[in-house]
């Protein structure tokens, strides 16, 4: 089975075209390429196949991430899928249309002379703002409310996690919640390095509030226009990017005047430029793509995926 490794701001997946090959457990190769010590290493597994009839789209992909639970959306993998689809001219249409469990999302790309796709648009669609639909169970809101910038009491937070990390990175208490076809928690801080992630990150991605679980982020403000993030995501631990989550703090910012309608999102593992104007408008981010190398998997892998 071929596979090809790419990232976007180093939010790296395997990525495996179904037209030409059968997959027929995902989720366990998800979870055996994967591994980086055992595997080939990555955040997840991306399928690239063909659209459903009643899509209107020119390919479809499927996402699942690194525990090999299923995912709605990856903002950096829906870049990839369009490089890799216009590269190896599956298709030359300029928006490419890639079907998602969150509905067909139109990607615009720009090509160099030697035909290589860098820089990548997609059309993320409106945000969700309603509780309901995010999903998240929060006391004293009803299913249609918004949850931005809400005060958090002490009760909400687990005694067993030492809240001095509060203190040191200056979180404001406060919680914000946005959905971009997958689940978004932003806390803004002032010094997003001295988050302890790998301990609040995995409690709070299962804190009961979120019956789905949840993607963490803590945002900082570098100005209207910049914003720091550091991201846990549902069912990857912490990645070096995620651009449906760069989008969500993006629309959390500004519905919370933190931020302009036009912000660099700045991760670990590079930027992106998110554009949004406002709950009619939809979300343009704008990013990298990158292959990193083509192969074959191993029979000894693949046994791991039956």
């Amino acid at each position: 089975m071929q596979f090809t490794k790419m990232h976007g701001l180093e939010n790296d997946y395997i990525y495996i075209d179904t037209f030409q090959e059968q997959v027929a457990n995902p989720a366990a190769l998800a979870r055996a390429v994967s591994d980086r010590h055992a595997g080939i290493g990555s955040d997840g597994l991306i399928l690239i196949g063909p659209a459903d009839a009643h899509a209107n789209a020119d390919v479809r992909m499927r996402i699942f991430n690194a525990d090999g639970g299923e995912a709605q959306m990856c903002g950096n993998g829906i870049r990839c899928v369009a490089k890799f689809v216009v590269e190896r001219k599956l298709t030359m249409r300029n928006p490419v249309r890639v079907q998602t469990e969150r509905g067909t999302l139109a990607v615009s790309w720009r090509a160099d002379a030697q035909a290589r796709v860098h820089e990548i648009s997609v059309d993320m669609g409106l945000p969700i703002v309603e509780i309901q639909h995010i999903p998240a169970i929060i006391e004293g809101f009803s299913a249609r409310d918004h949850v931005v910038g809400v005060a958090l009491p002490a009760s909400w937070w687990d005694a067993r996690i030492d809240s001095q990390w509060k203190q040191a990175c200056g979180y404001d208490g406060k919680l914000s919640l946005v959905s971009m076809g997958n689940p978004h928690a932003i806390l803004w801080c002032d010094d997003v390095s001295k988050v302890p992630l790998e301990i609040v990150g995995p409690w709070l991605e299962r804190h009961s509030a979120f019956p789905e679980r949840m993607n963490i982020h803590f945002a900082q403000r570098d100005g209207a226009e910049c914003v720091q993030v550091r991201t846990w995501e549902r069912g990857s631990g912490m990645t070096r990017a995620c651009g449906t989550g760069a989008c969500a703090v993006v629309v959390a910012g500004v519905l919370g005047n933190k931020l302009s309608c036009e912000c660099q999102v700045v991760l670990p593992g590079g930027a992106l430029h998110v554009r949004w104007s406002g709950l009619d408008q939809p979300v343009i981010m704008t990013g990298p793509a990158v292959e990193v190398c083509r192969g074959e998997l191993s029979n000894e892998l693949l046994q791991k995926a039956i």
